[in-house]
């Protein structure tokens, strides 16, 4: 039975009620022995048996400063305390209250995690039973849990819009029909390579007697043709160039860093071949060639997209002038005679 002393009277409880009312409560004798501990707090030591060890053995109090013993818990009875257990929780600082006792010089102290009643929560696996009625911790986890569960549908929400904000950036950057870059994606990729100084070539390619496939074979064959020049140009490139359809039959790739004329000569050299080979929709052949215009951005000083992309045009024409399927280098002279209007 555990007797409270105030200036009139007493007030007399039993352990359980007391554990009822105060599932963190400490009674702590004149020695420093514990008597009693709540079954929460009893519950946050785990295997650290409470009762008949020594409080102060088990707890620092660092606020407010000077009580080592039980007298200066009395001195300080009403006063609220920060009390820090030494071993078995790992939790914040406890924040409780001492008031006297009747048994020869005991105190009772009333405990709570205060701030750090989340952790507590957590750590311990504690449920609205390991608190008083009247406490108001669950009250608060409640809404923390509120706020965590919206925080994280907020969370969800804005994932679900940026994916979809950087899905319509890539649809606006996307060829619908043969999934390669469209135009836009061609001139951000250019300004960007430009401005950060990175070499590239640059290969314009225009497929040959494609007007044929549409008229003879019809727009479904002509779809399934540009279809297929796009898997051919994706299988001679690399996951760092871009590949992009600009018109109705017409193609840029972009090489980034790669500017040895001899190698992109090599490459259009392949893909002309590759597409001479033709391909086959409704049983029918697709026959095509194309025609290519190169030009190289270390040729420039400085480099810029619009003159580029007009040399390896001018290019690709020479190209077909010269009976298509095949591909020419840009070169000056092809400038000077576009000059002279040749």
């Amino acid at each position: 039975m555990v007797s409270v002393a105030s200036s009139t009277q007493s007030l007399q409880i039993g352990r359980a009620s007391a554990n009822r009312l105060m599932p963190m409560h400490i009674w702590v004798s004149a020695t420093g022995r514990i008597e009693s501990a709540g079954t929460t707090l009893q519950k946050a030591f785990g295997t650290i048996e409470l009762e008949g060890e020594n409080f102060f053995d088990l707890f620092e109090v660092r606020g407010p400063g000077g009580i080592f013993a039980v007298d200066d818990l009395h001195r300080r009875a009403g006063k609220t305390l920060s009390i820090c257990p030494r071993i078995g929780t790992g939790a914040y600082a406890l924040r409780g209250i001492a008031v006297p006792l009747e048994q020869q010089g005991a105190v009772l102290l009333n405990l709570s995690f205060g701030v750090g009643v989340i952790y507590a929560v957590s750590a311990f696996q504690l449920t609205a039973a390991d608190f008083a009625a009247t406490e108001l911790a669950m009250e608060l986890l409640y809404l923390v849990e509120a706020k965590t569960a919206v925080t994280e549908e907020l969370r969800r929400l804005n994932l679900r819009l940026k994916g979809a904000r950087d899905e319509a950036e890539q649809q606006a950057l996307t060829d619908m029909l043969t999934g390669l870059r469209n135009r836009r994606a061609l001139d951000l990729t250019m300004t960007e390579l430009i401005e950060g100084q990175v070499p590239f070539g640059l290969m314009h390619i225009d497929l040959d007697y494609f007007k044929a496939v549409n008229d003879t074979l019809g727009h479904a064959a002509g779809d399934h043709v540009l279809r297929e020049v796009a898997r051919s140009l994706l299988s001679e490139t690399r996951d760092c160039d871009t590949v992009a359809r600009v018109g109705g039959d017409e193609f840029v790739i972009v090489f980034q860093e790669l500017t040895d004329s001899e190698k992109l000569s090599n490459i259009a050299d392949r893909v002309v071949e590759r597409l001479r080979e033709p391909s086959f929709f409704g049983g029918k052949p697709c026959r095509i060639s194309a025609s290519i215009g190169i030009t190289i951005s270390i040729n420039y000083c400085p480099p810029e997209a619009d003159r580029m992309l007009s040399d390896a045009d001018e290019a690709l024409y020479a190209s077909k002038n010269a009976g298509r399927g095949q591909a020419q280098m840009f070169k000056s002279s092809m400038e000077d005679r576009r000059a002279l209007g040749n």
